[in-house]
């Protein structure tokens, strides 16, 4: 990241950008940096000036206690203003969910795109989130980095011998060193649920997309996104999972930014 900003706390937000044109922001979600979204600007830099950057806690970005999600909120206002005072938002997972509350907060932003915001739309989802809210918190103010990124991969389903093989992989201790913000996505998850009142006060064009090849609940949840927000529209792409190509979605949203 060659770049930085302050956010209005005085927290230090590194960024980069690449491409010309009218600002898109990219928002990754838990357990990522700006570097998990970048192979995503490769297809939108072409029309646009595509801007990745690390959230707080993570990667070259400052942090500053007590954390709330309306301090990303304002990370993203420095952001916006960095680069020209308005921008266009295209959060994945649960960088999606800090997209949706910035539009909704009135930034001046001009349209916000989502890939597969993990709102439980299934019964028990409010439940299973509060459970691991709790998990989580313990596990992180007792210090137990691995098992908070234990509970974190359980939550996305991953096979338990899956999760032991990490455990031991070499990208562990990056892992364990991001674990505390773990607690700033799950925060800005909320209850778990789709925030249907909040979705209704934002004012721009949405796009929540999911994959075909996805758990059914979650272009469920996507279509629940796009039907709550009053401009809002639902895409599926073929074949796809959590784990979108680029190449896939980088289209879908230079046709929407684009629009």
């Amino acid at each position: 990241m060659d770049k930085k900003t302050i956010s209005r706390d005085g927290t230090s937000i590194a960024y980069e950008s690449t491409g010309q044109g009218p600002a898109v922001i990219l928002v990754s979600g838990a357990m990522s940096t700006g570097g998990t979204v970048a192979p995503l600007a490769v297809p939108l830099s072409e029309r646009f000036r595509v801007v990745v950057y690390d959230r707080r806690g993570r990667g070259e970005s400052g942090d500053t206690k007590p954390y709330a999600v309306e301090r990303e909120v304002e990370d993203l206002a420095a952001l916006i203003e960095a680069v020209g005072g308005e921008a266009a938002l295209c959060g994945v997972s649960s960088g999606g969910a800090l997209v949706l509350e910035a539009a909704a907060s009135g930034l001046p932003v001009r349209q916000v795109a989502v890939y597969e915001v993990p709102f439980a739309v299934y019964e028990g989802g409010a439940k299973e989130r509060a459970e691991y809210t709790a998990r989580l918190t313990e596990a992180l103010e007792q210090g137990r980095r691995g098992d908070a990124v234990e509970l974190f991969l359980r939550l996305t389903g991953m096979a338990e011998e899956m999760i032991q093989g990490a455990r031991h992989s070499p990208m562990w201790p990056g892992m364990e060193s991001i674990a505390p913000s773990l607690a700033y996505d799950d925060a800005v998850m909320g209850d778990g649920l789709v925030p249907r009142e909040r979705l209704a006060s934002i004012t721009v064009p949405a796009l929540a997309v999911a994959g075909g090849a996805s758990p059914a609940w979650m272009r469920e949840a996507a279509r629940a996104i796009a039907e709550a927000v009053p401009e809002g529209t639902y895409r599926s792409l073929e074949g796809q999972t959590h784990m979108v190509e680029p190449g896939v979605l980088g289209p879908v949203l230079v046709e929407f930014f684009g629009g």
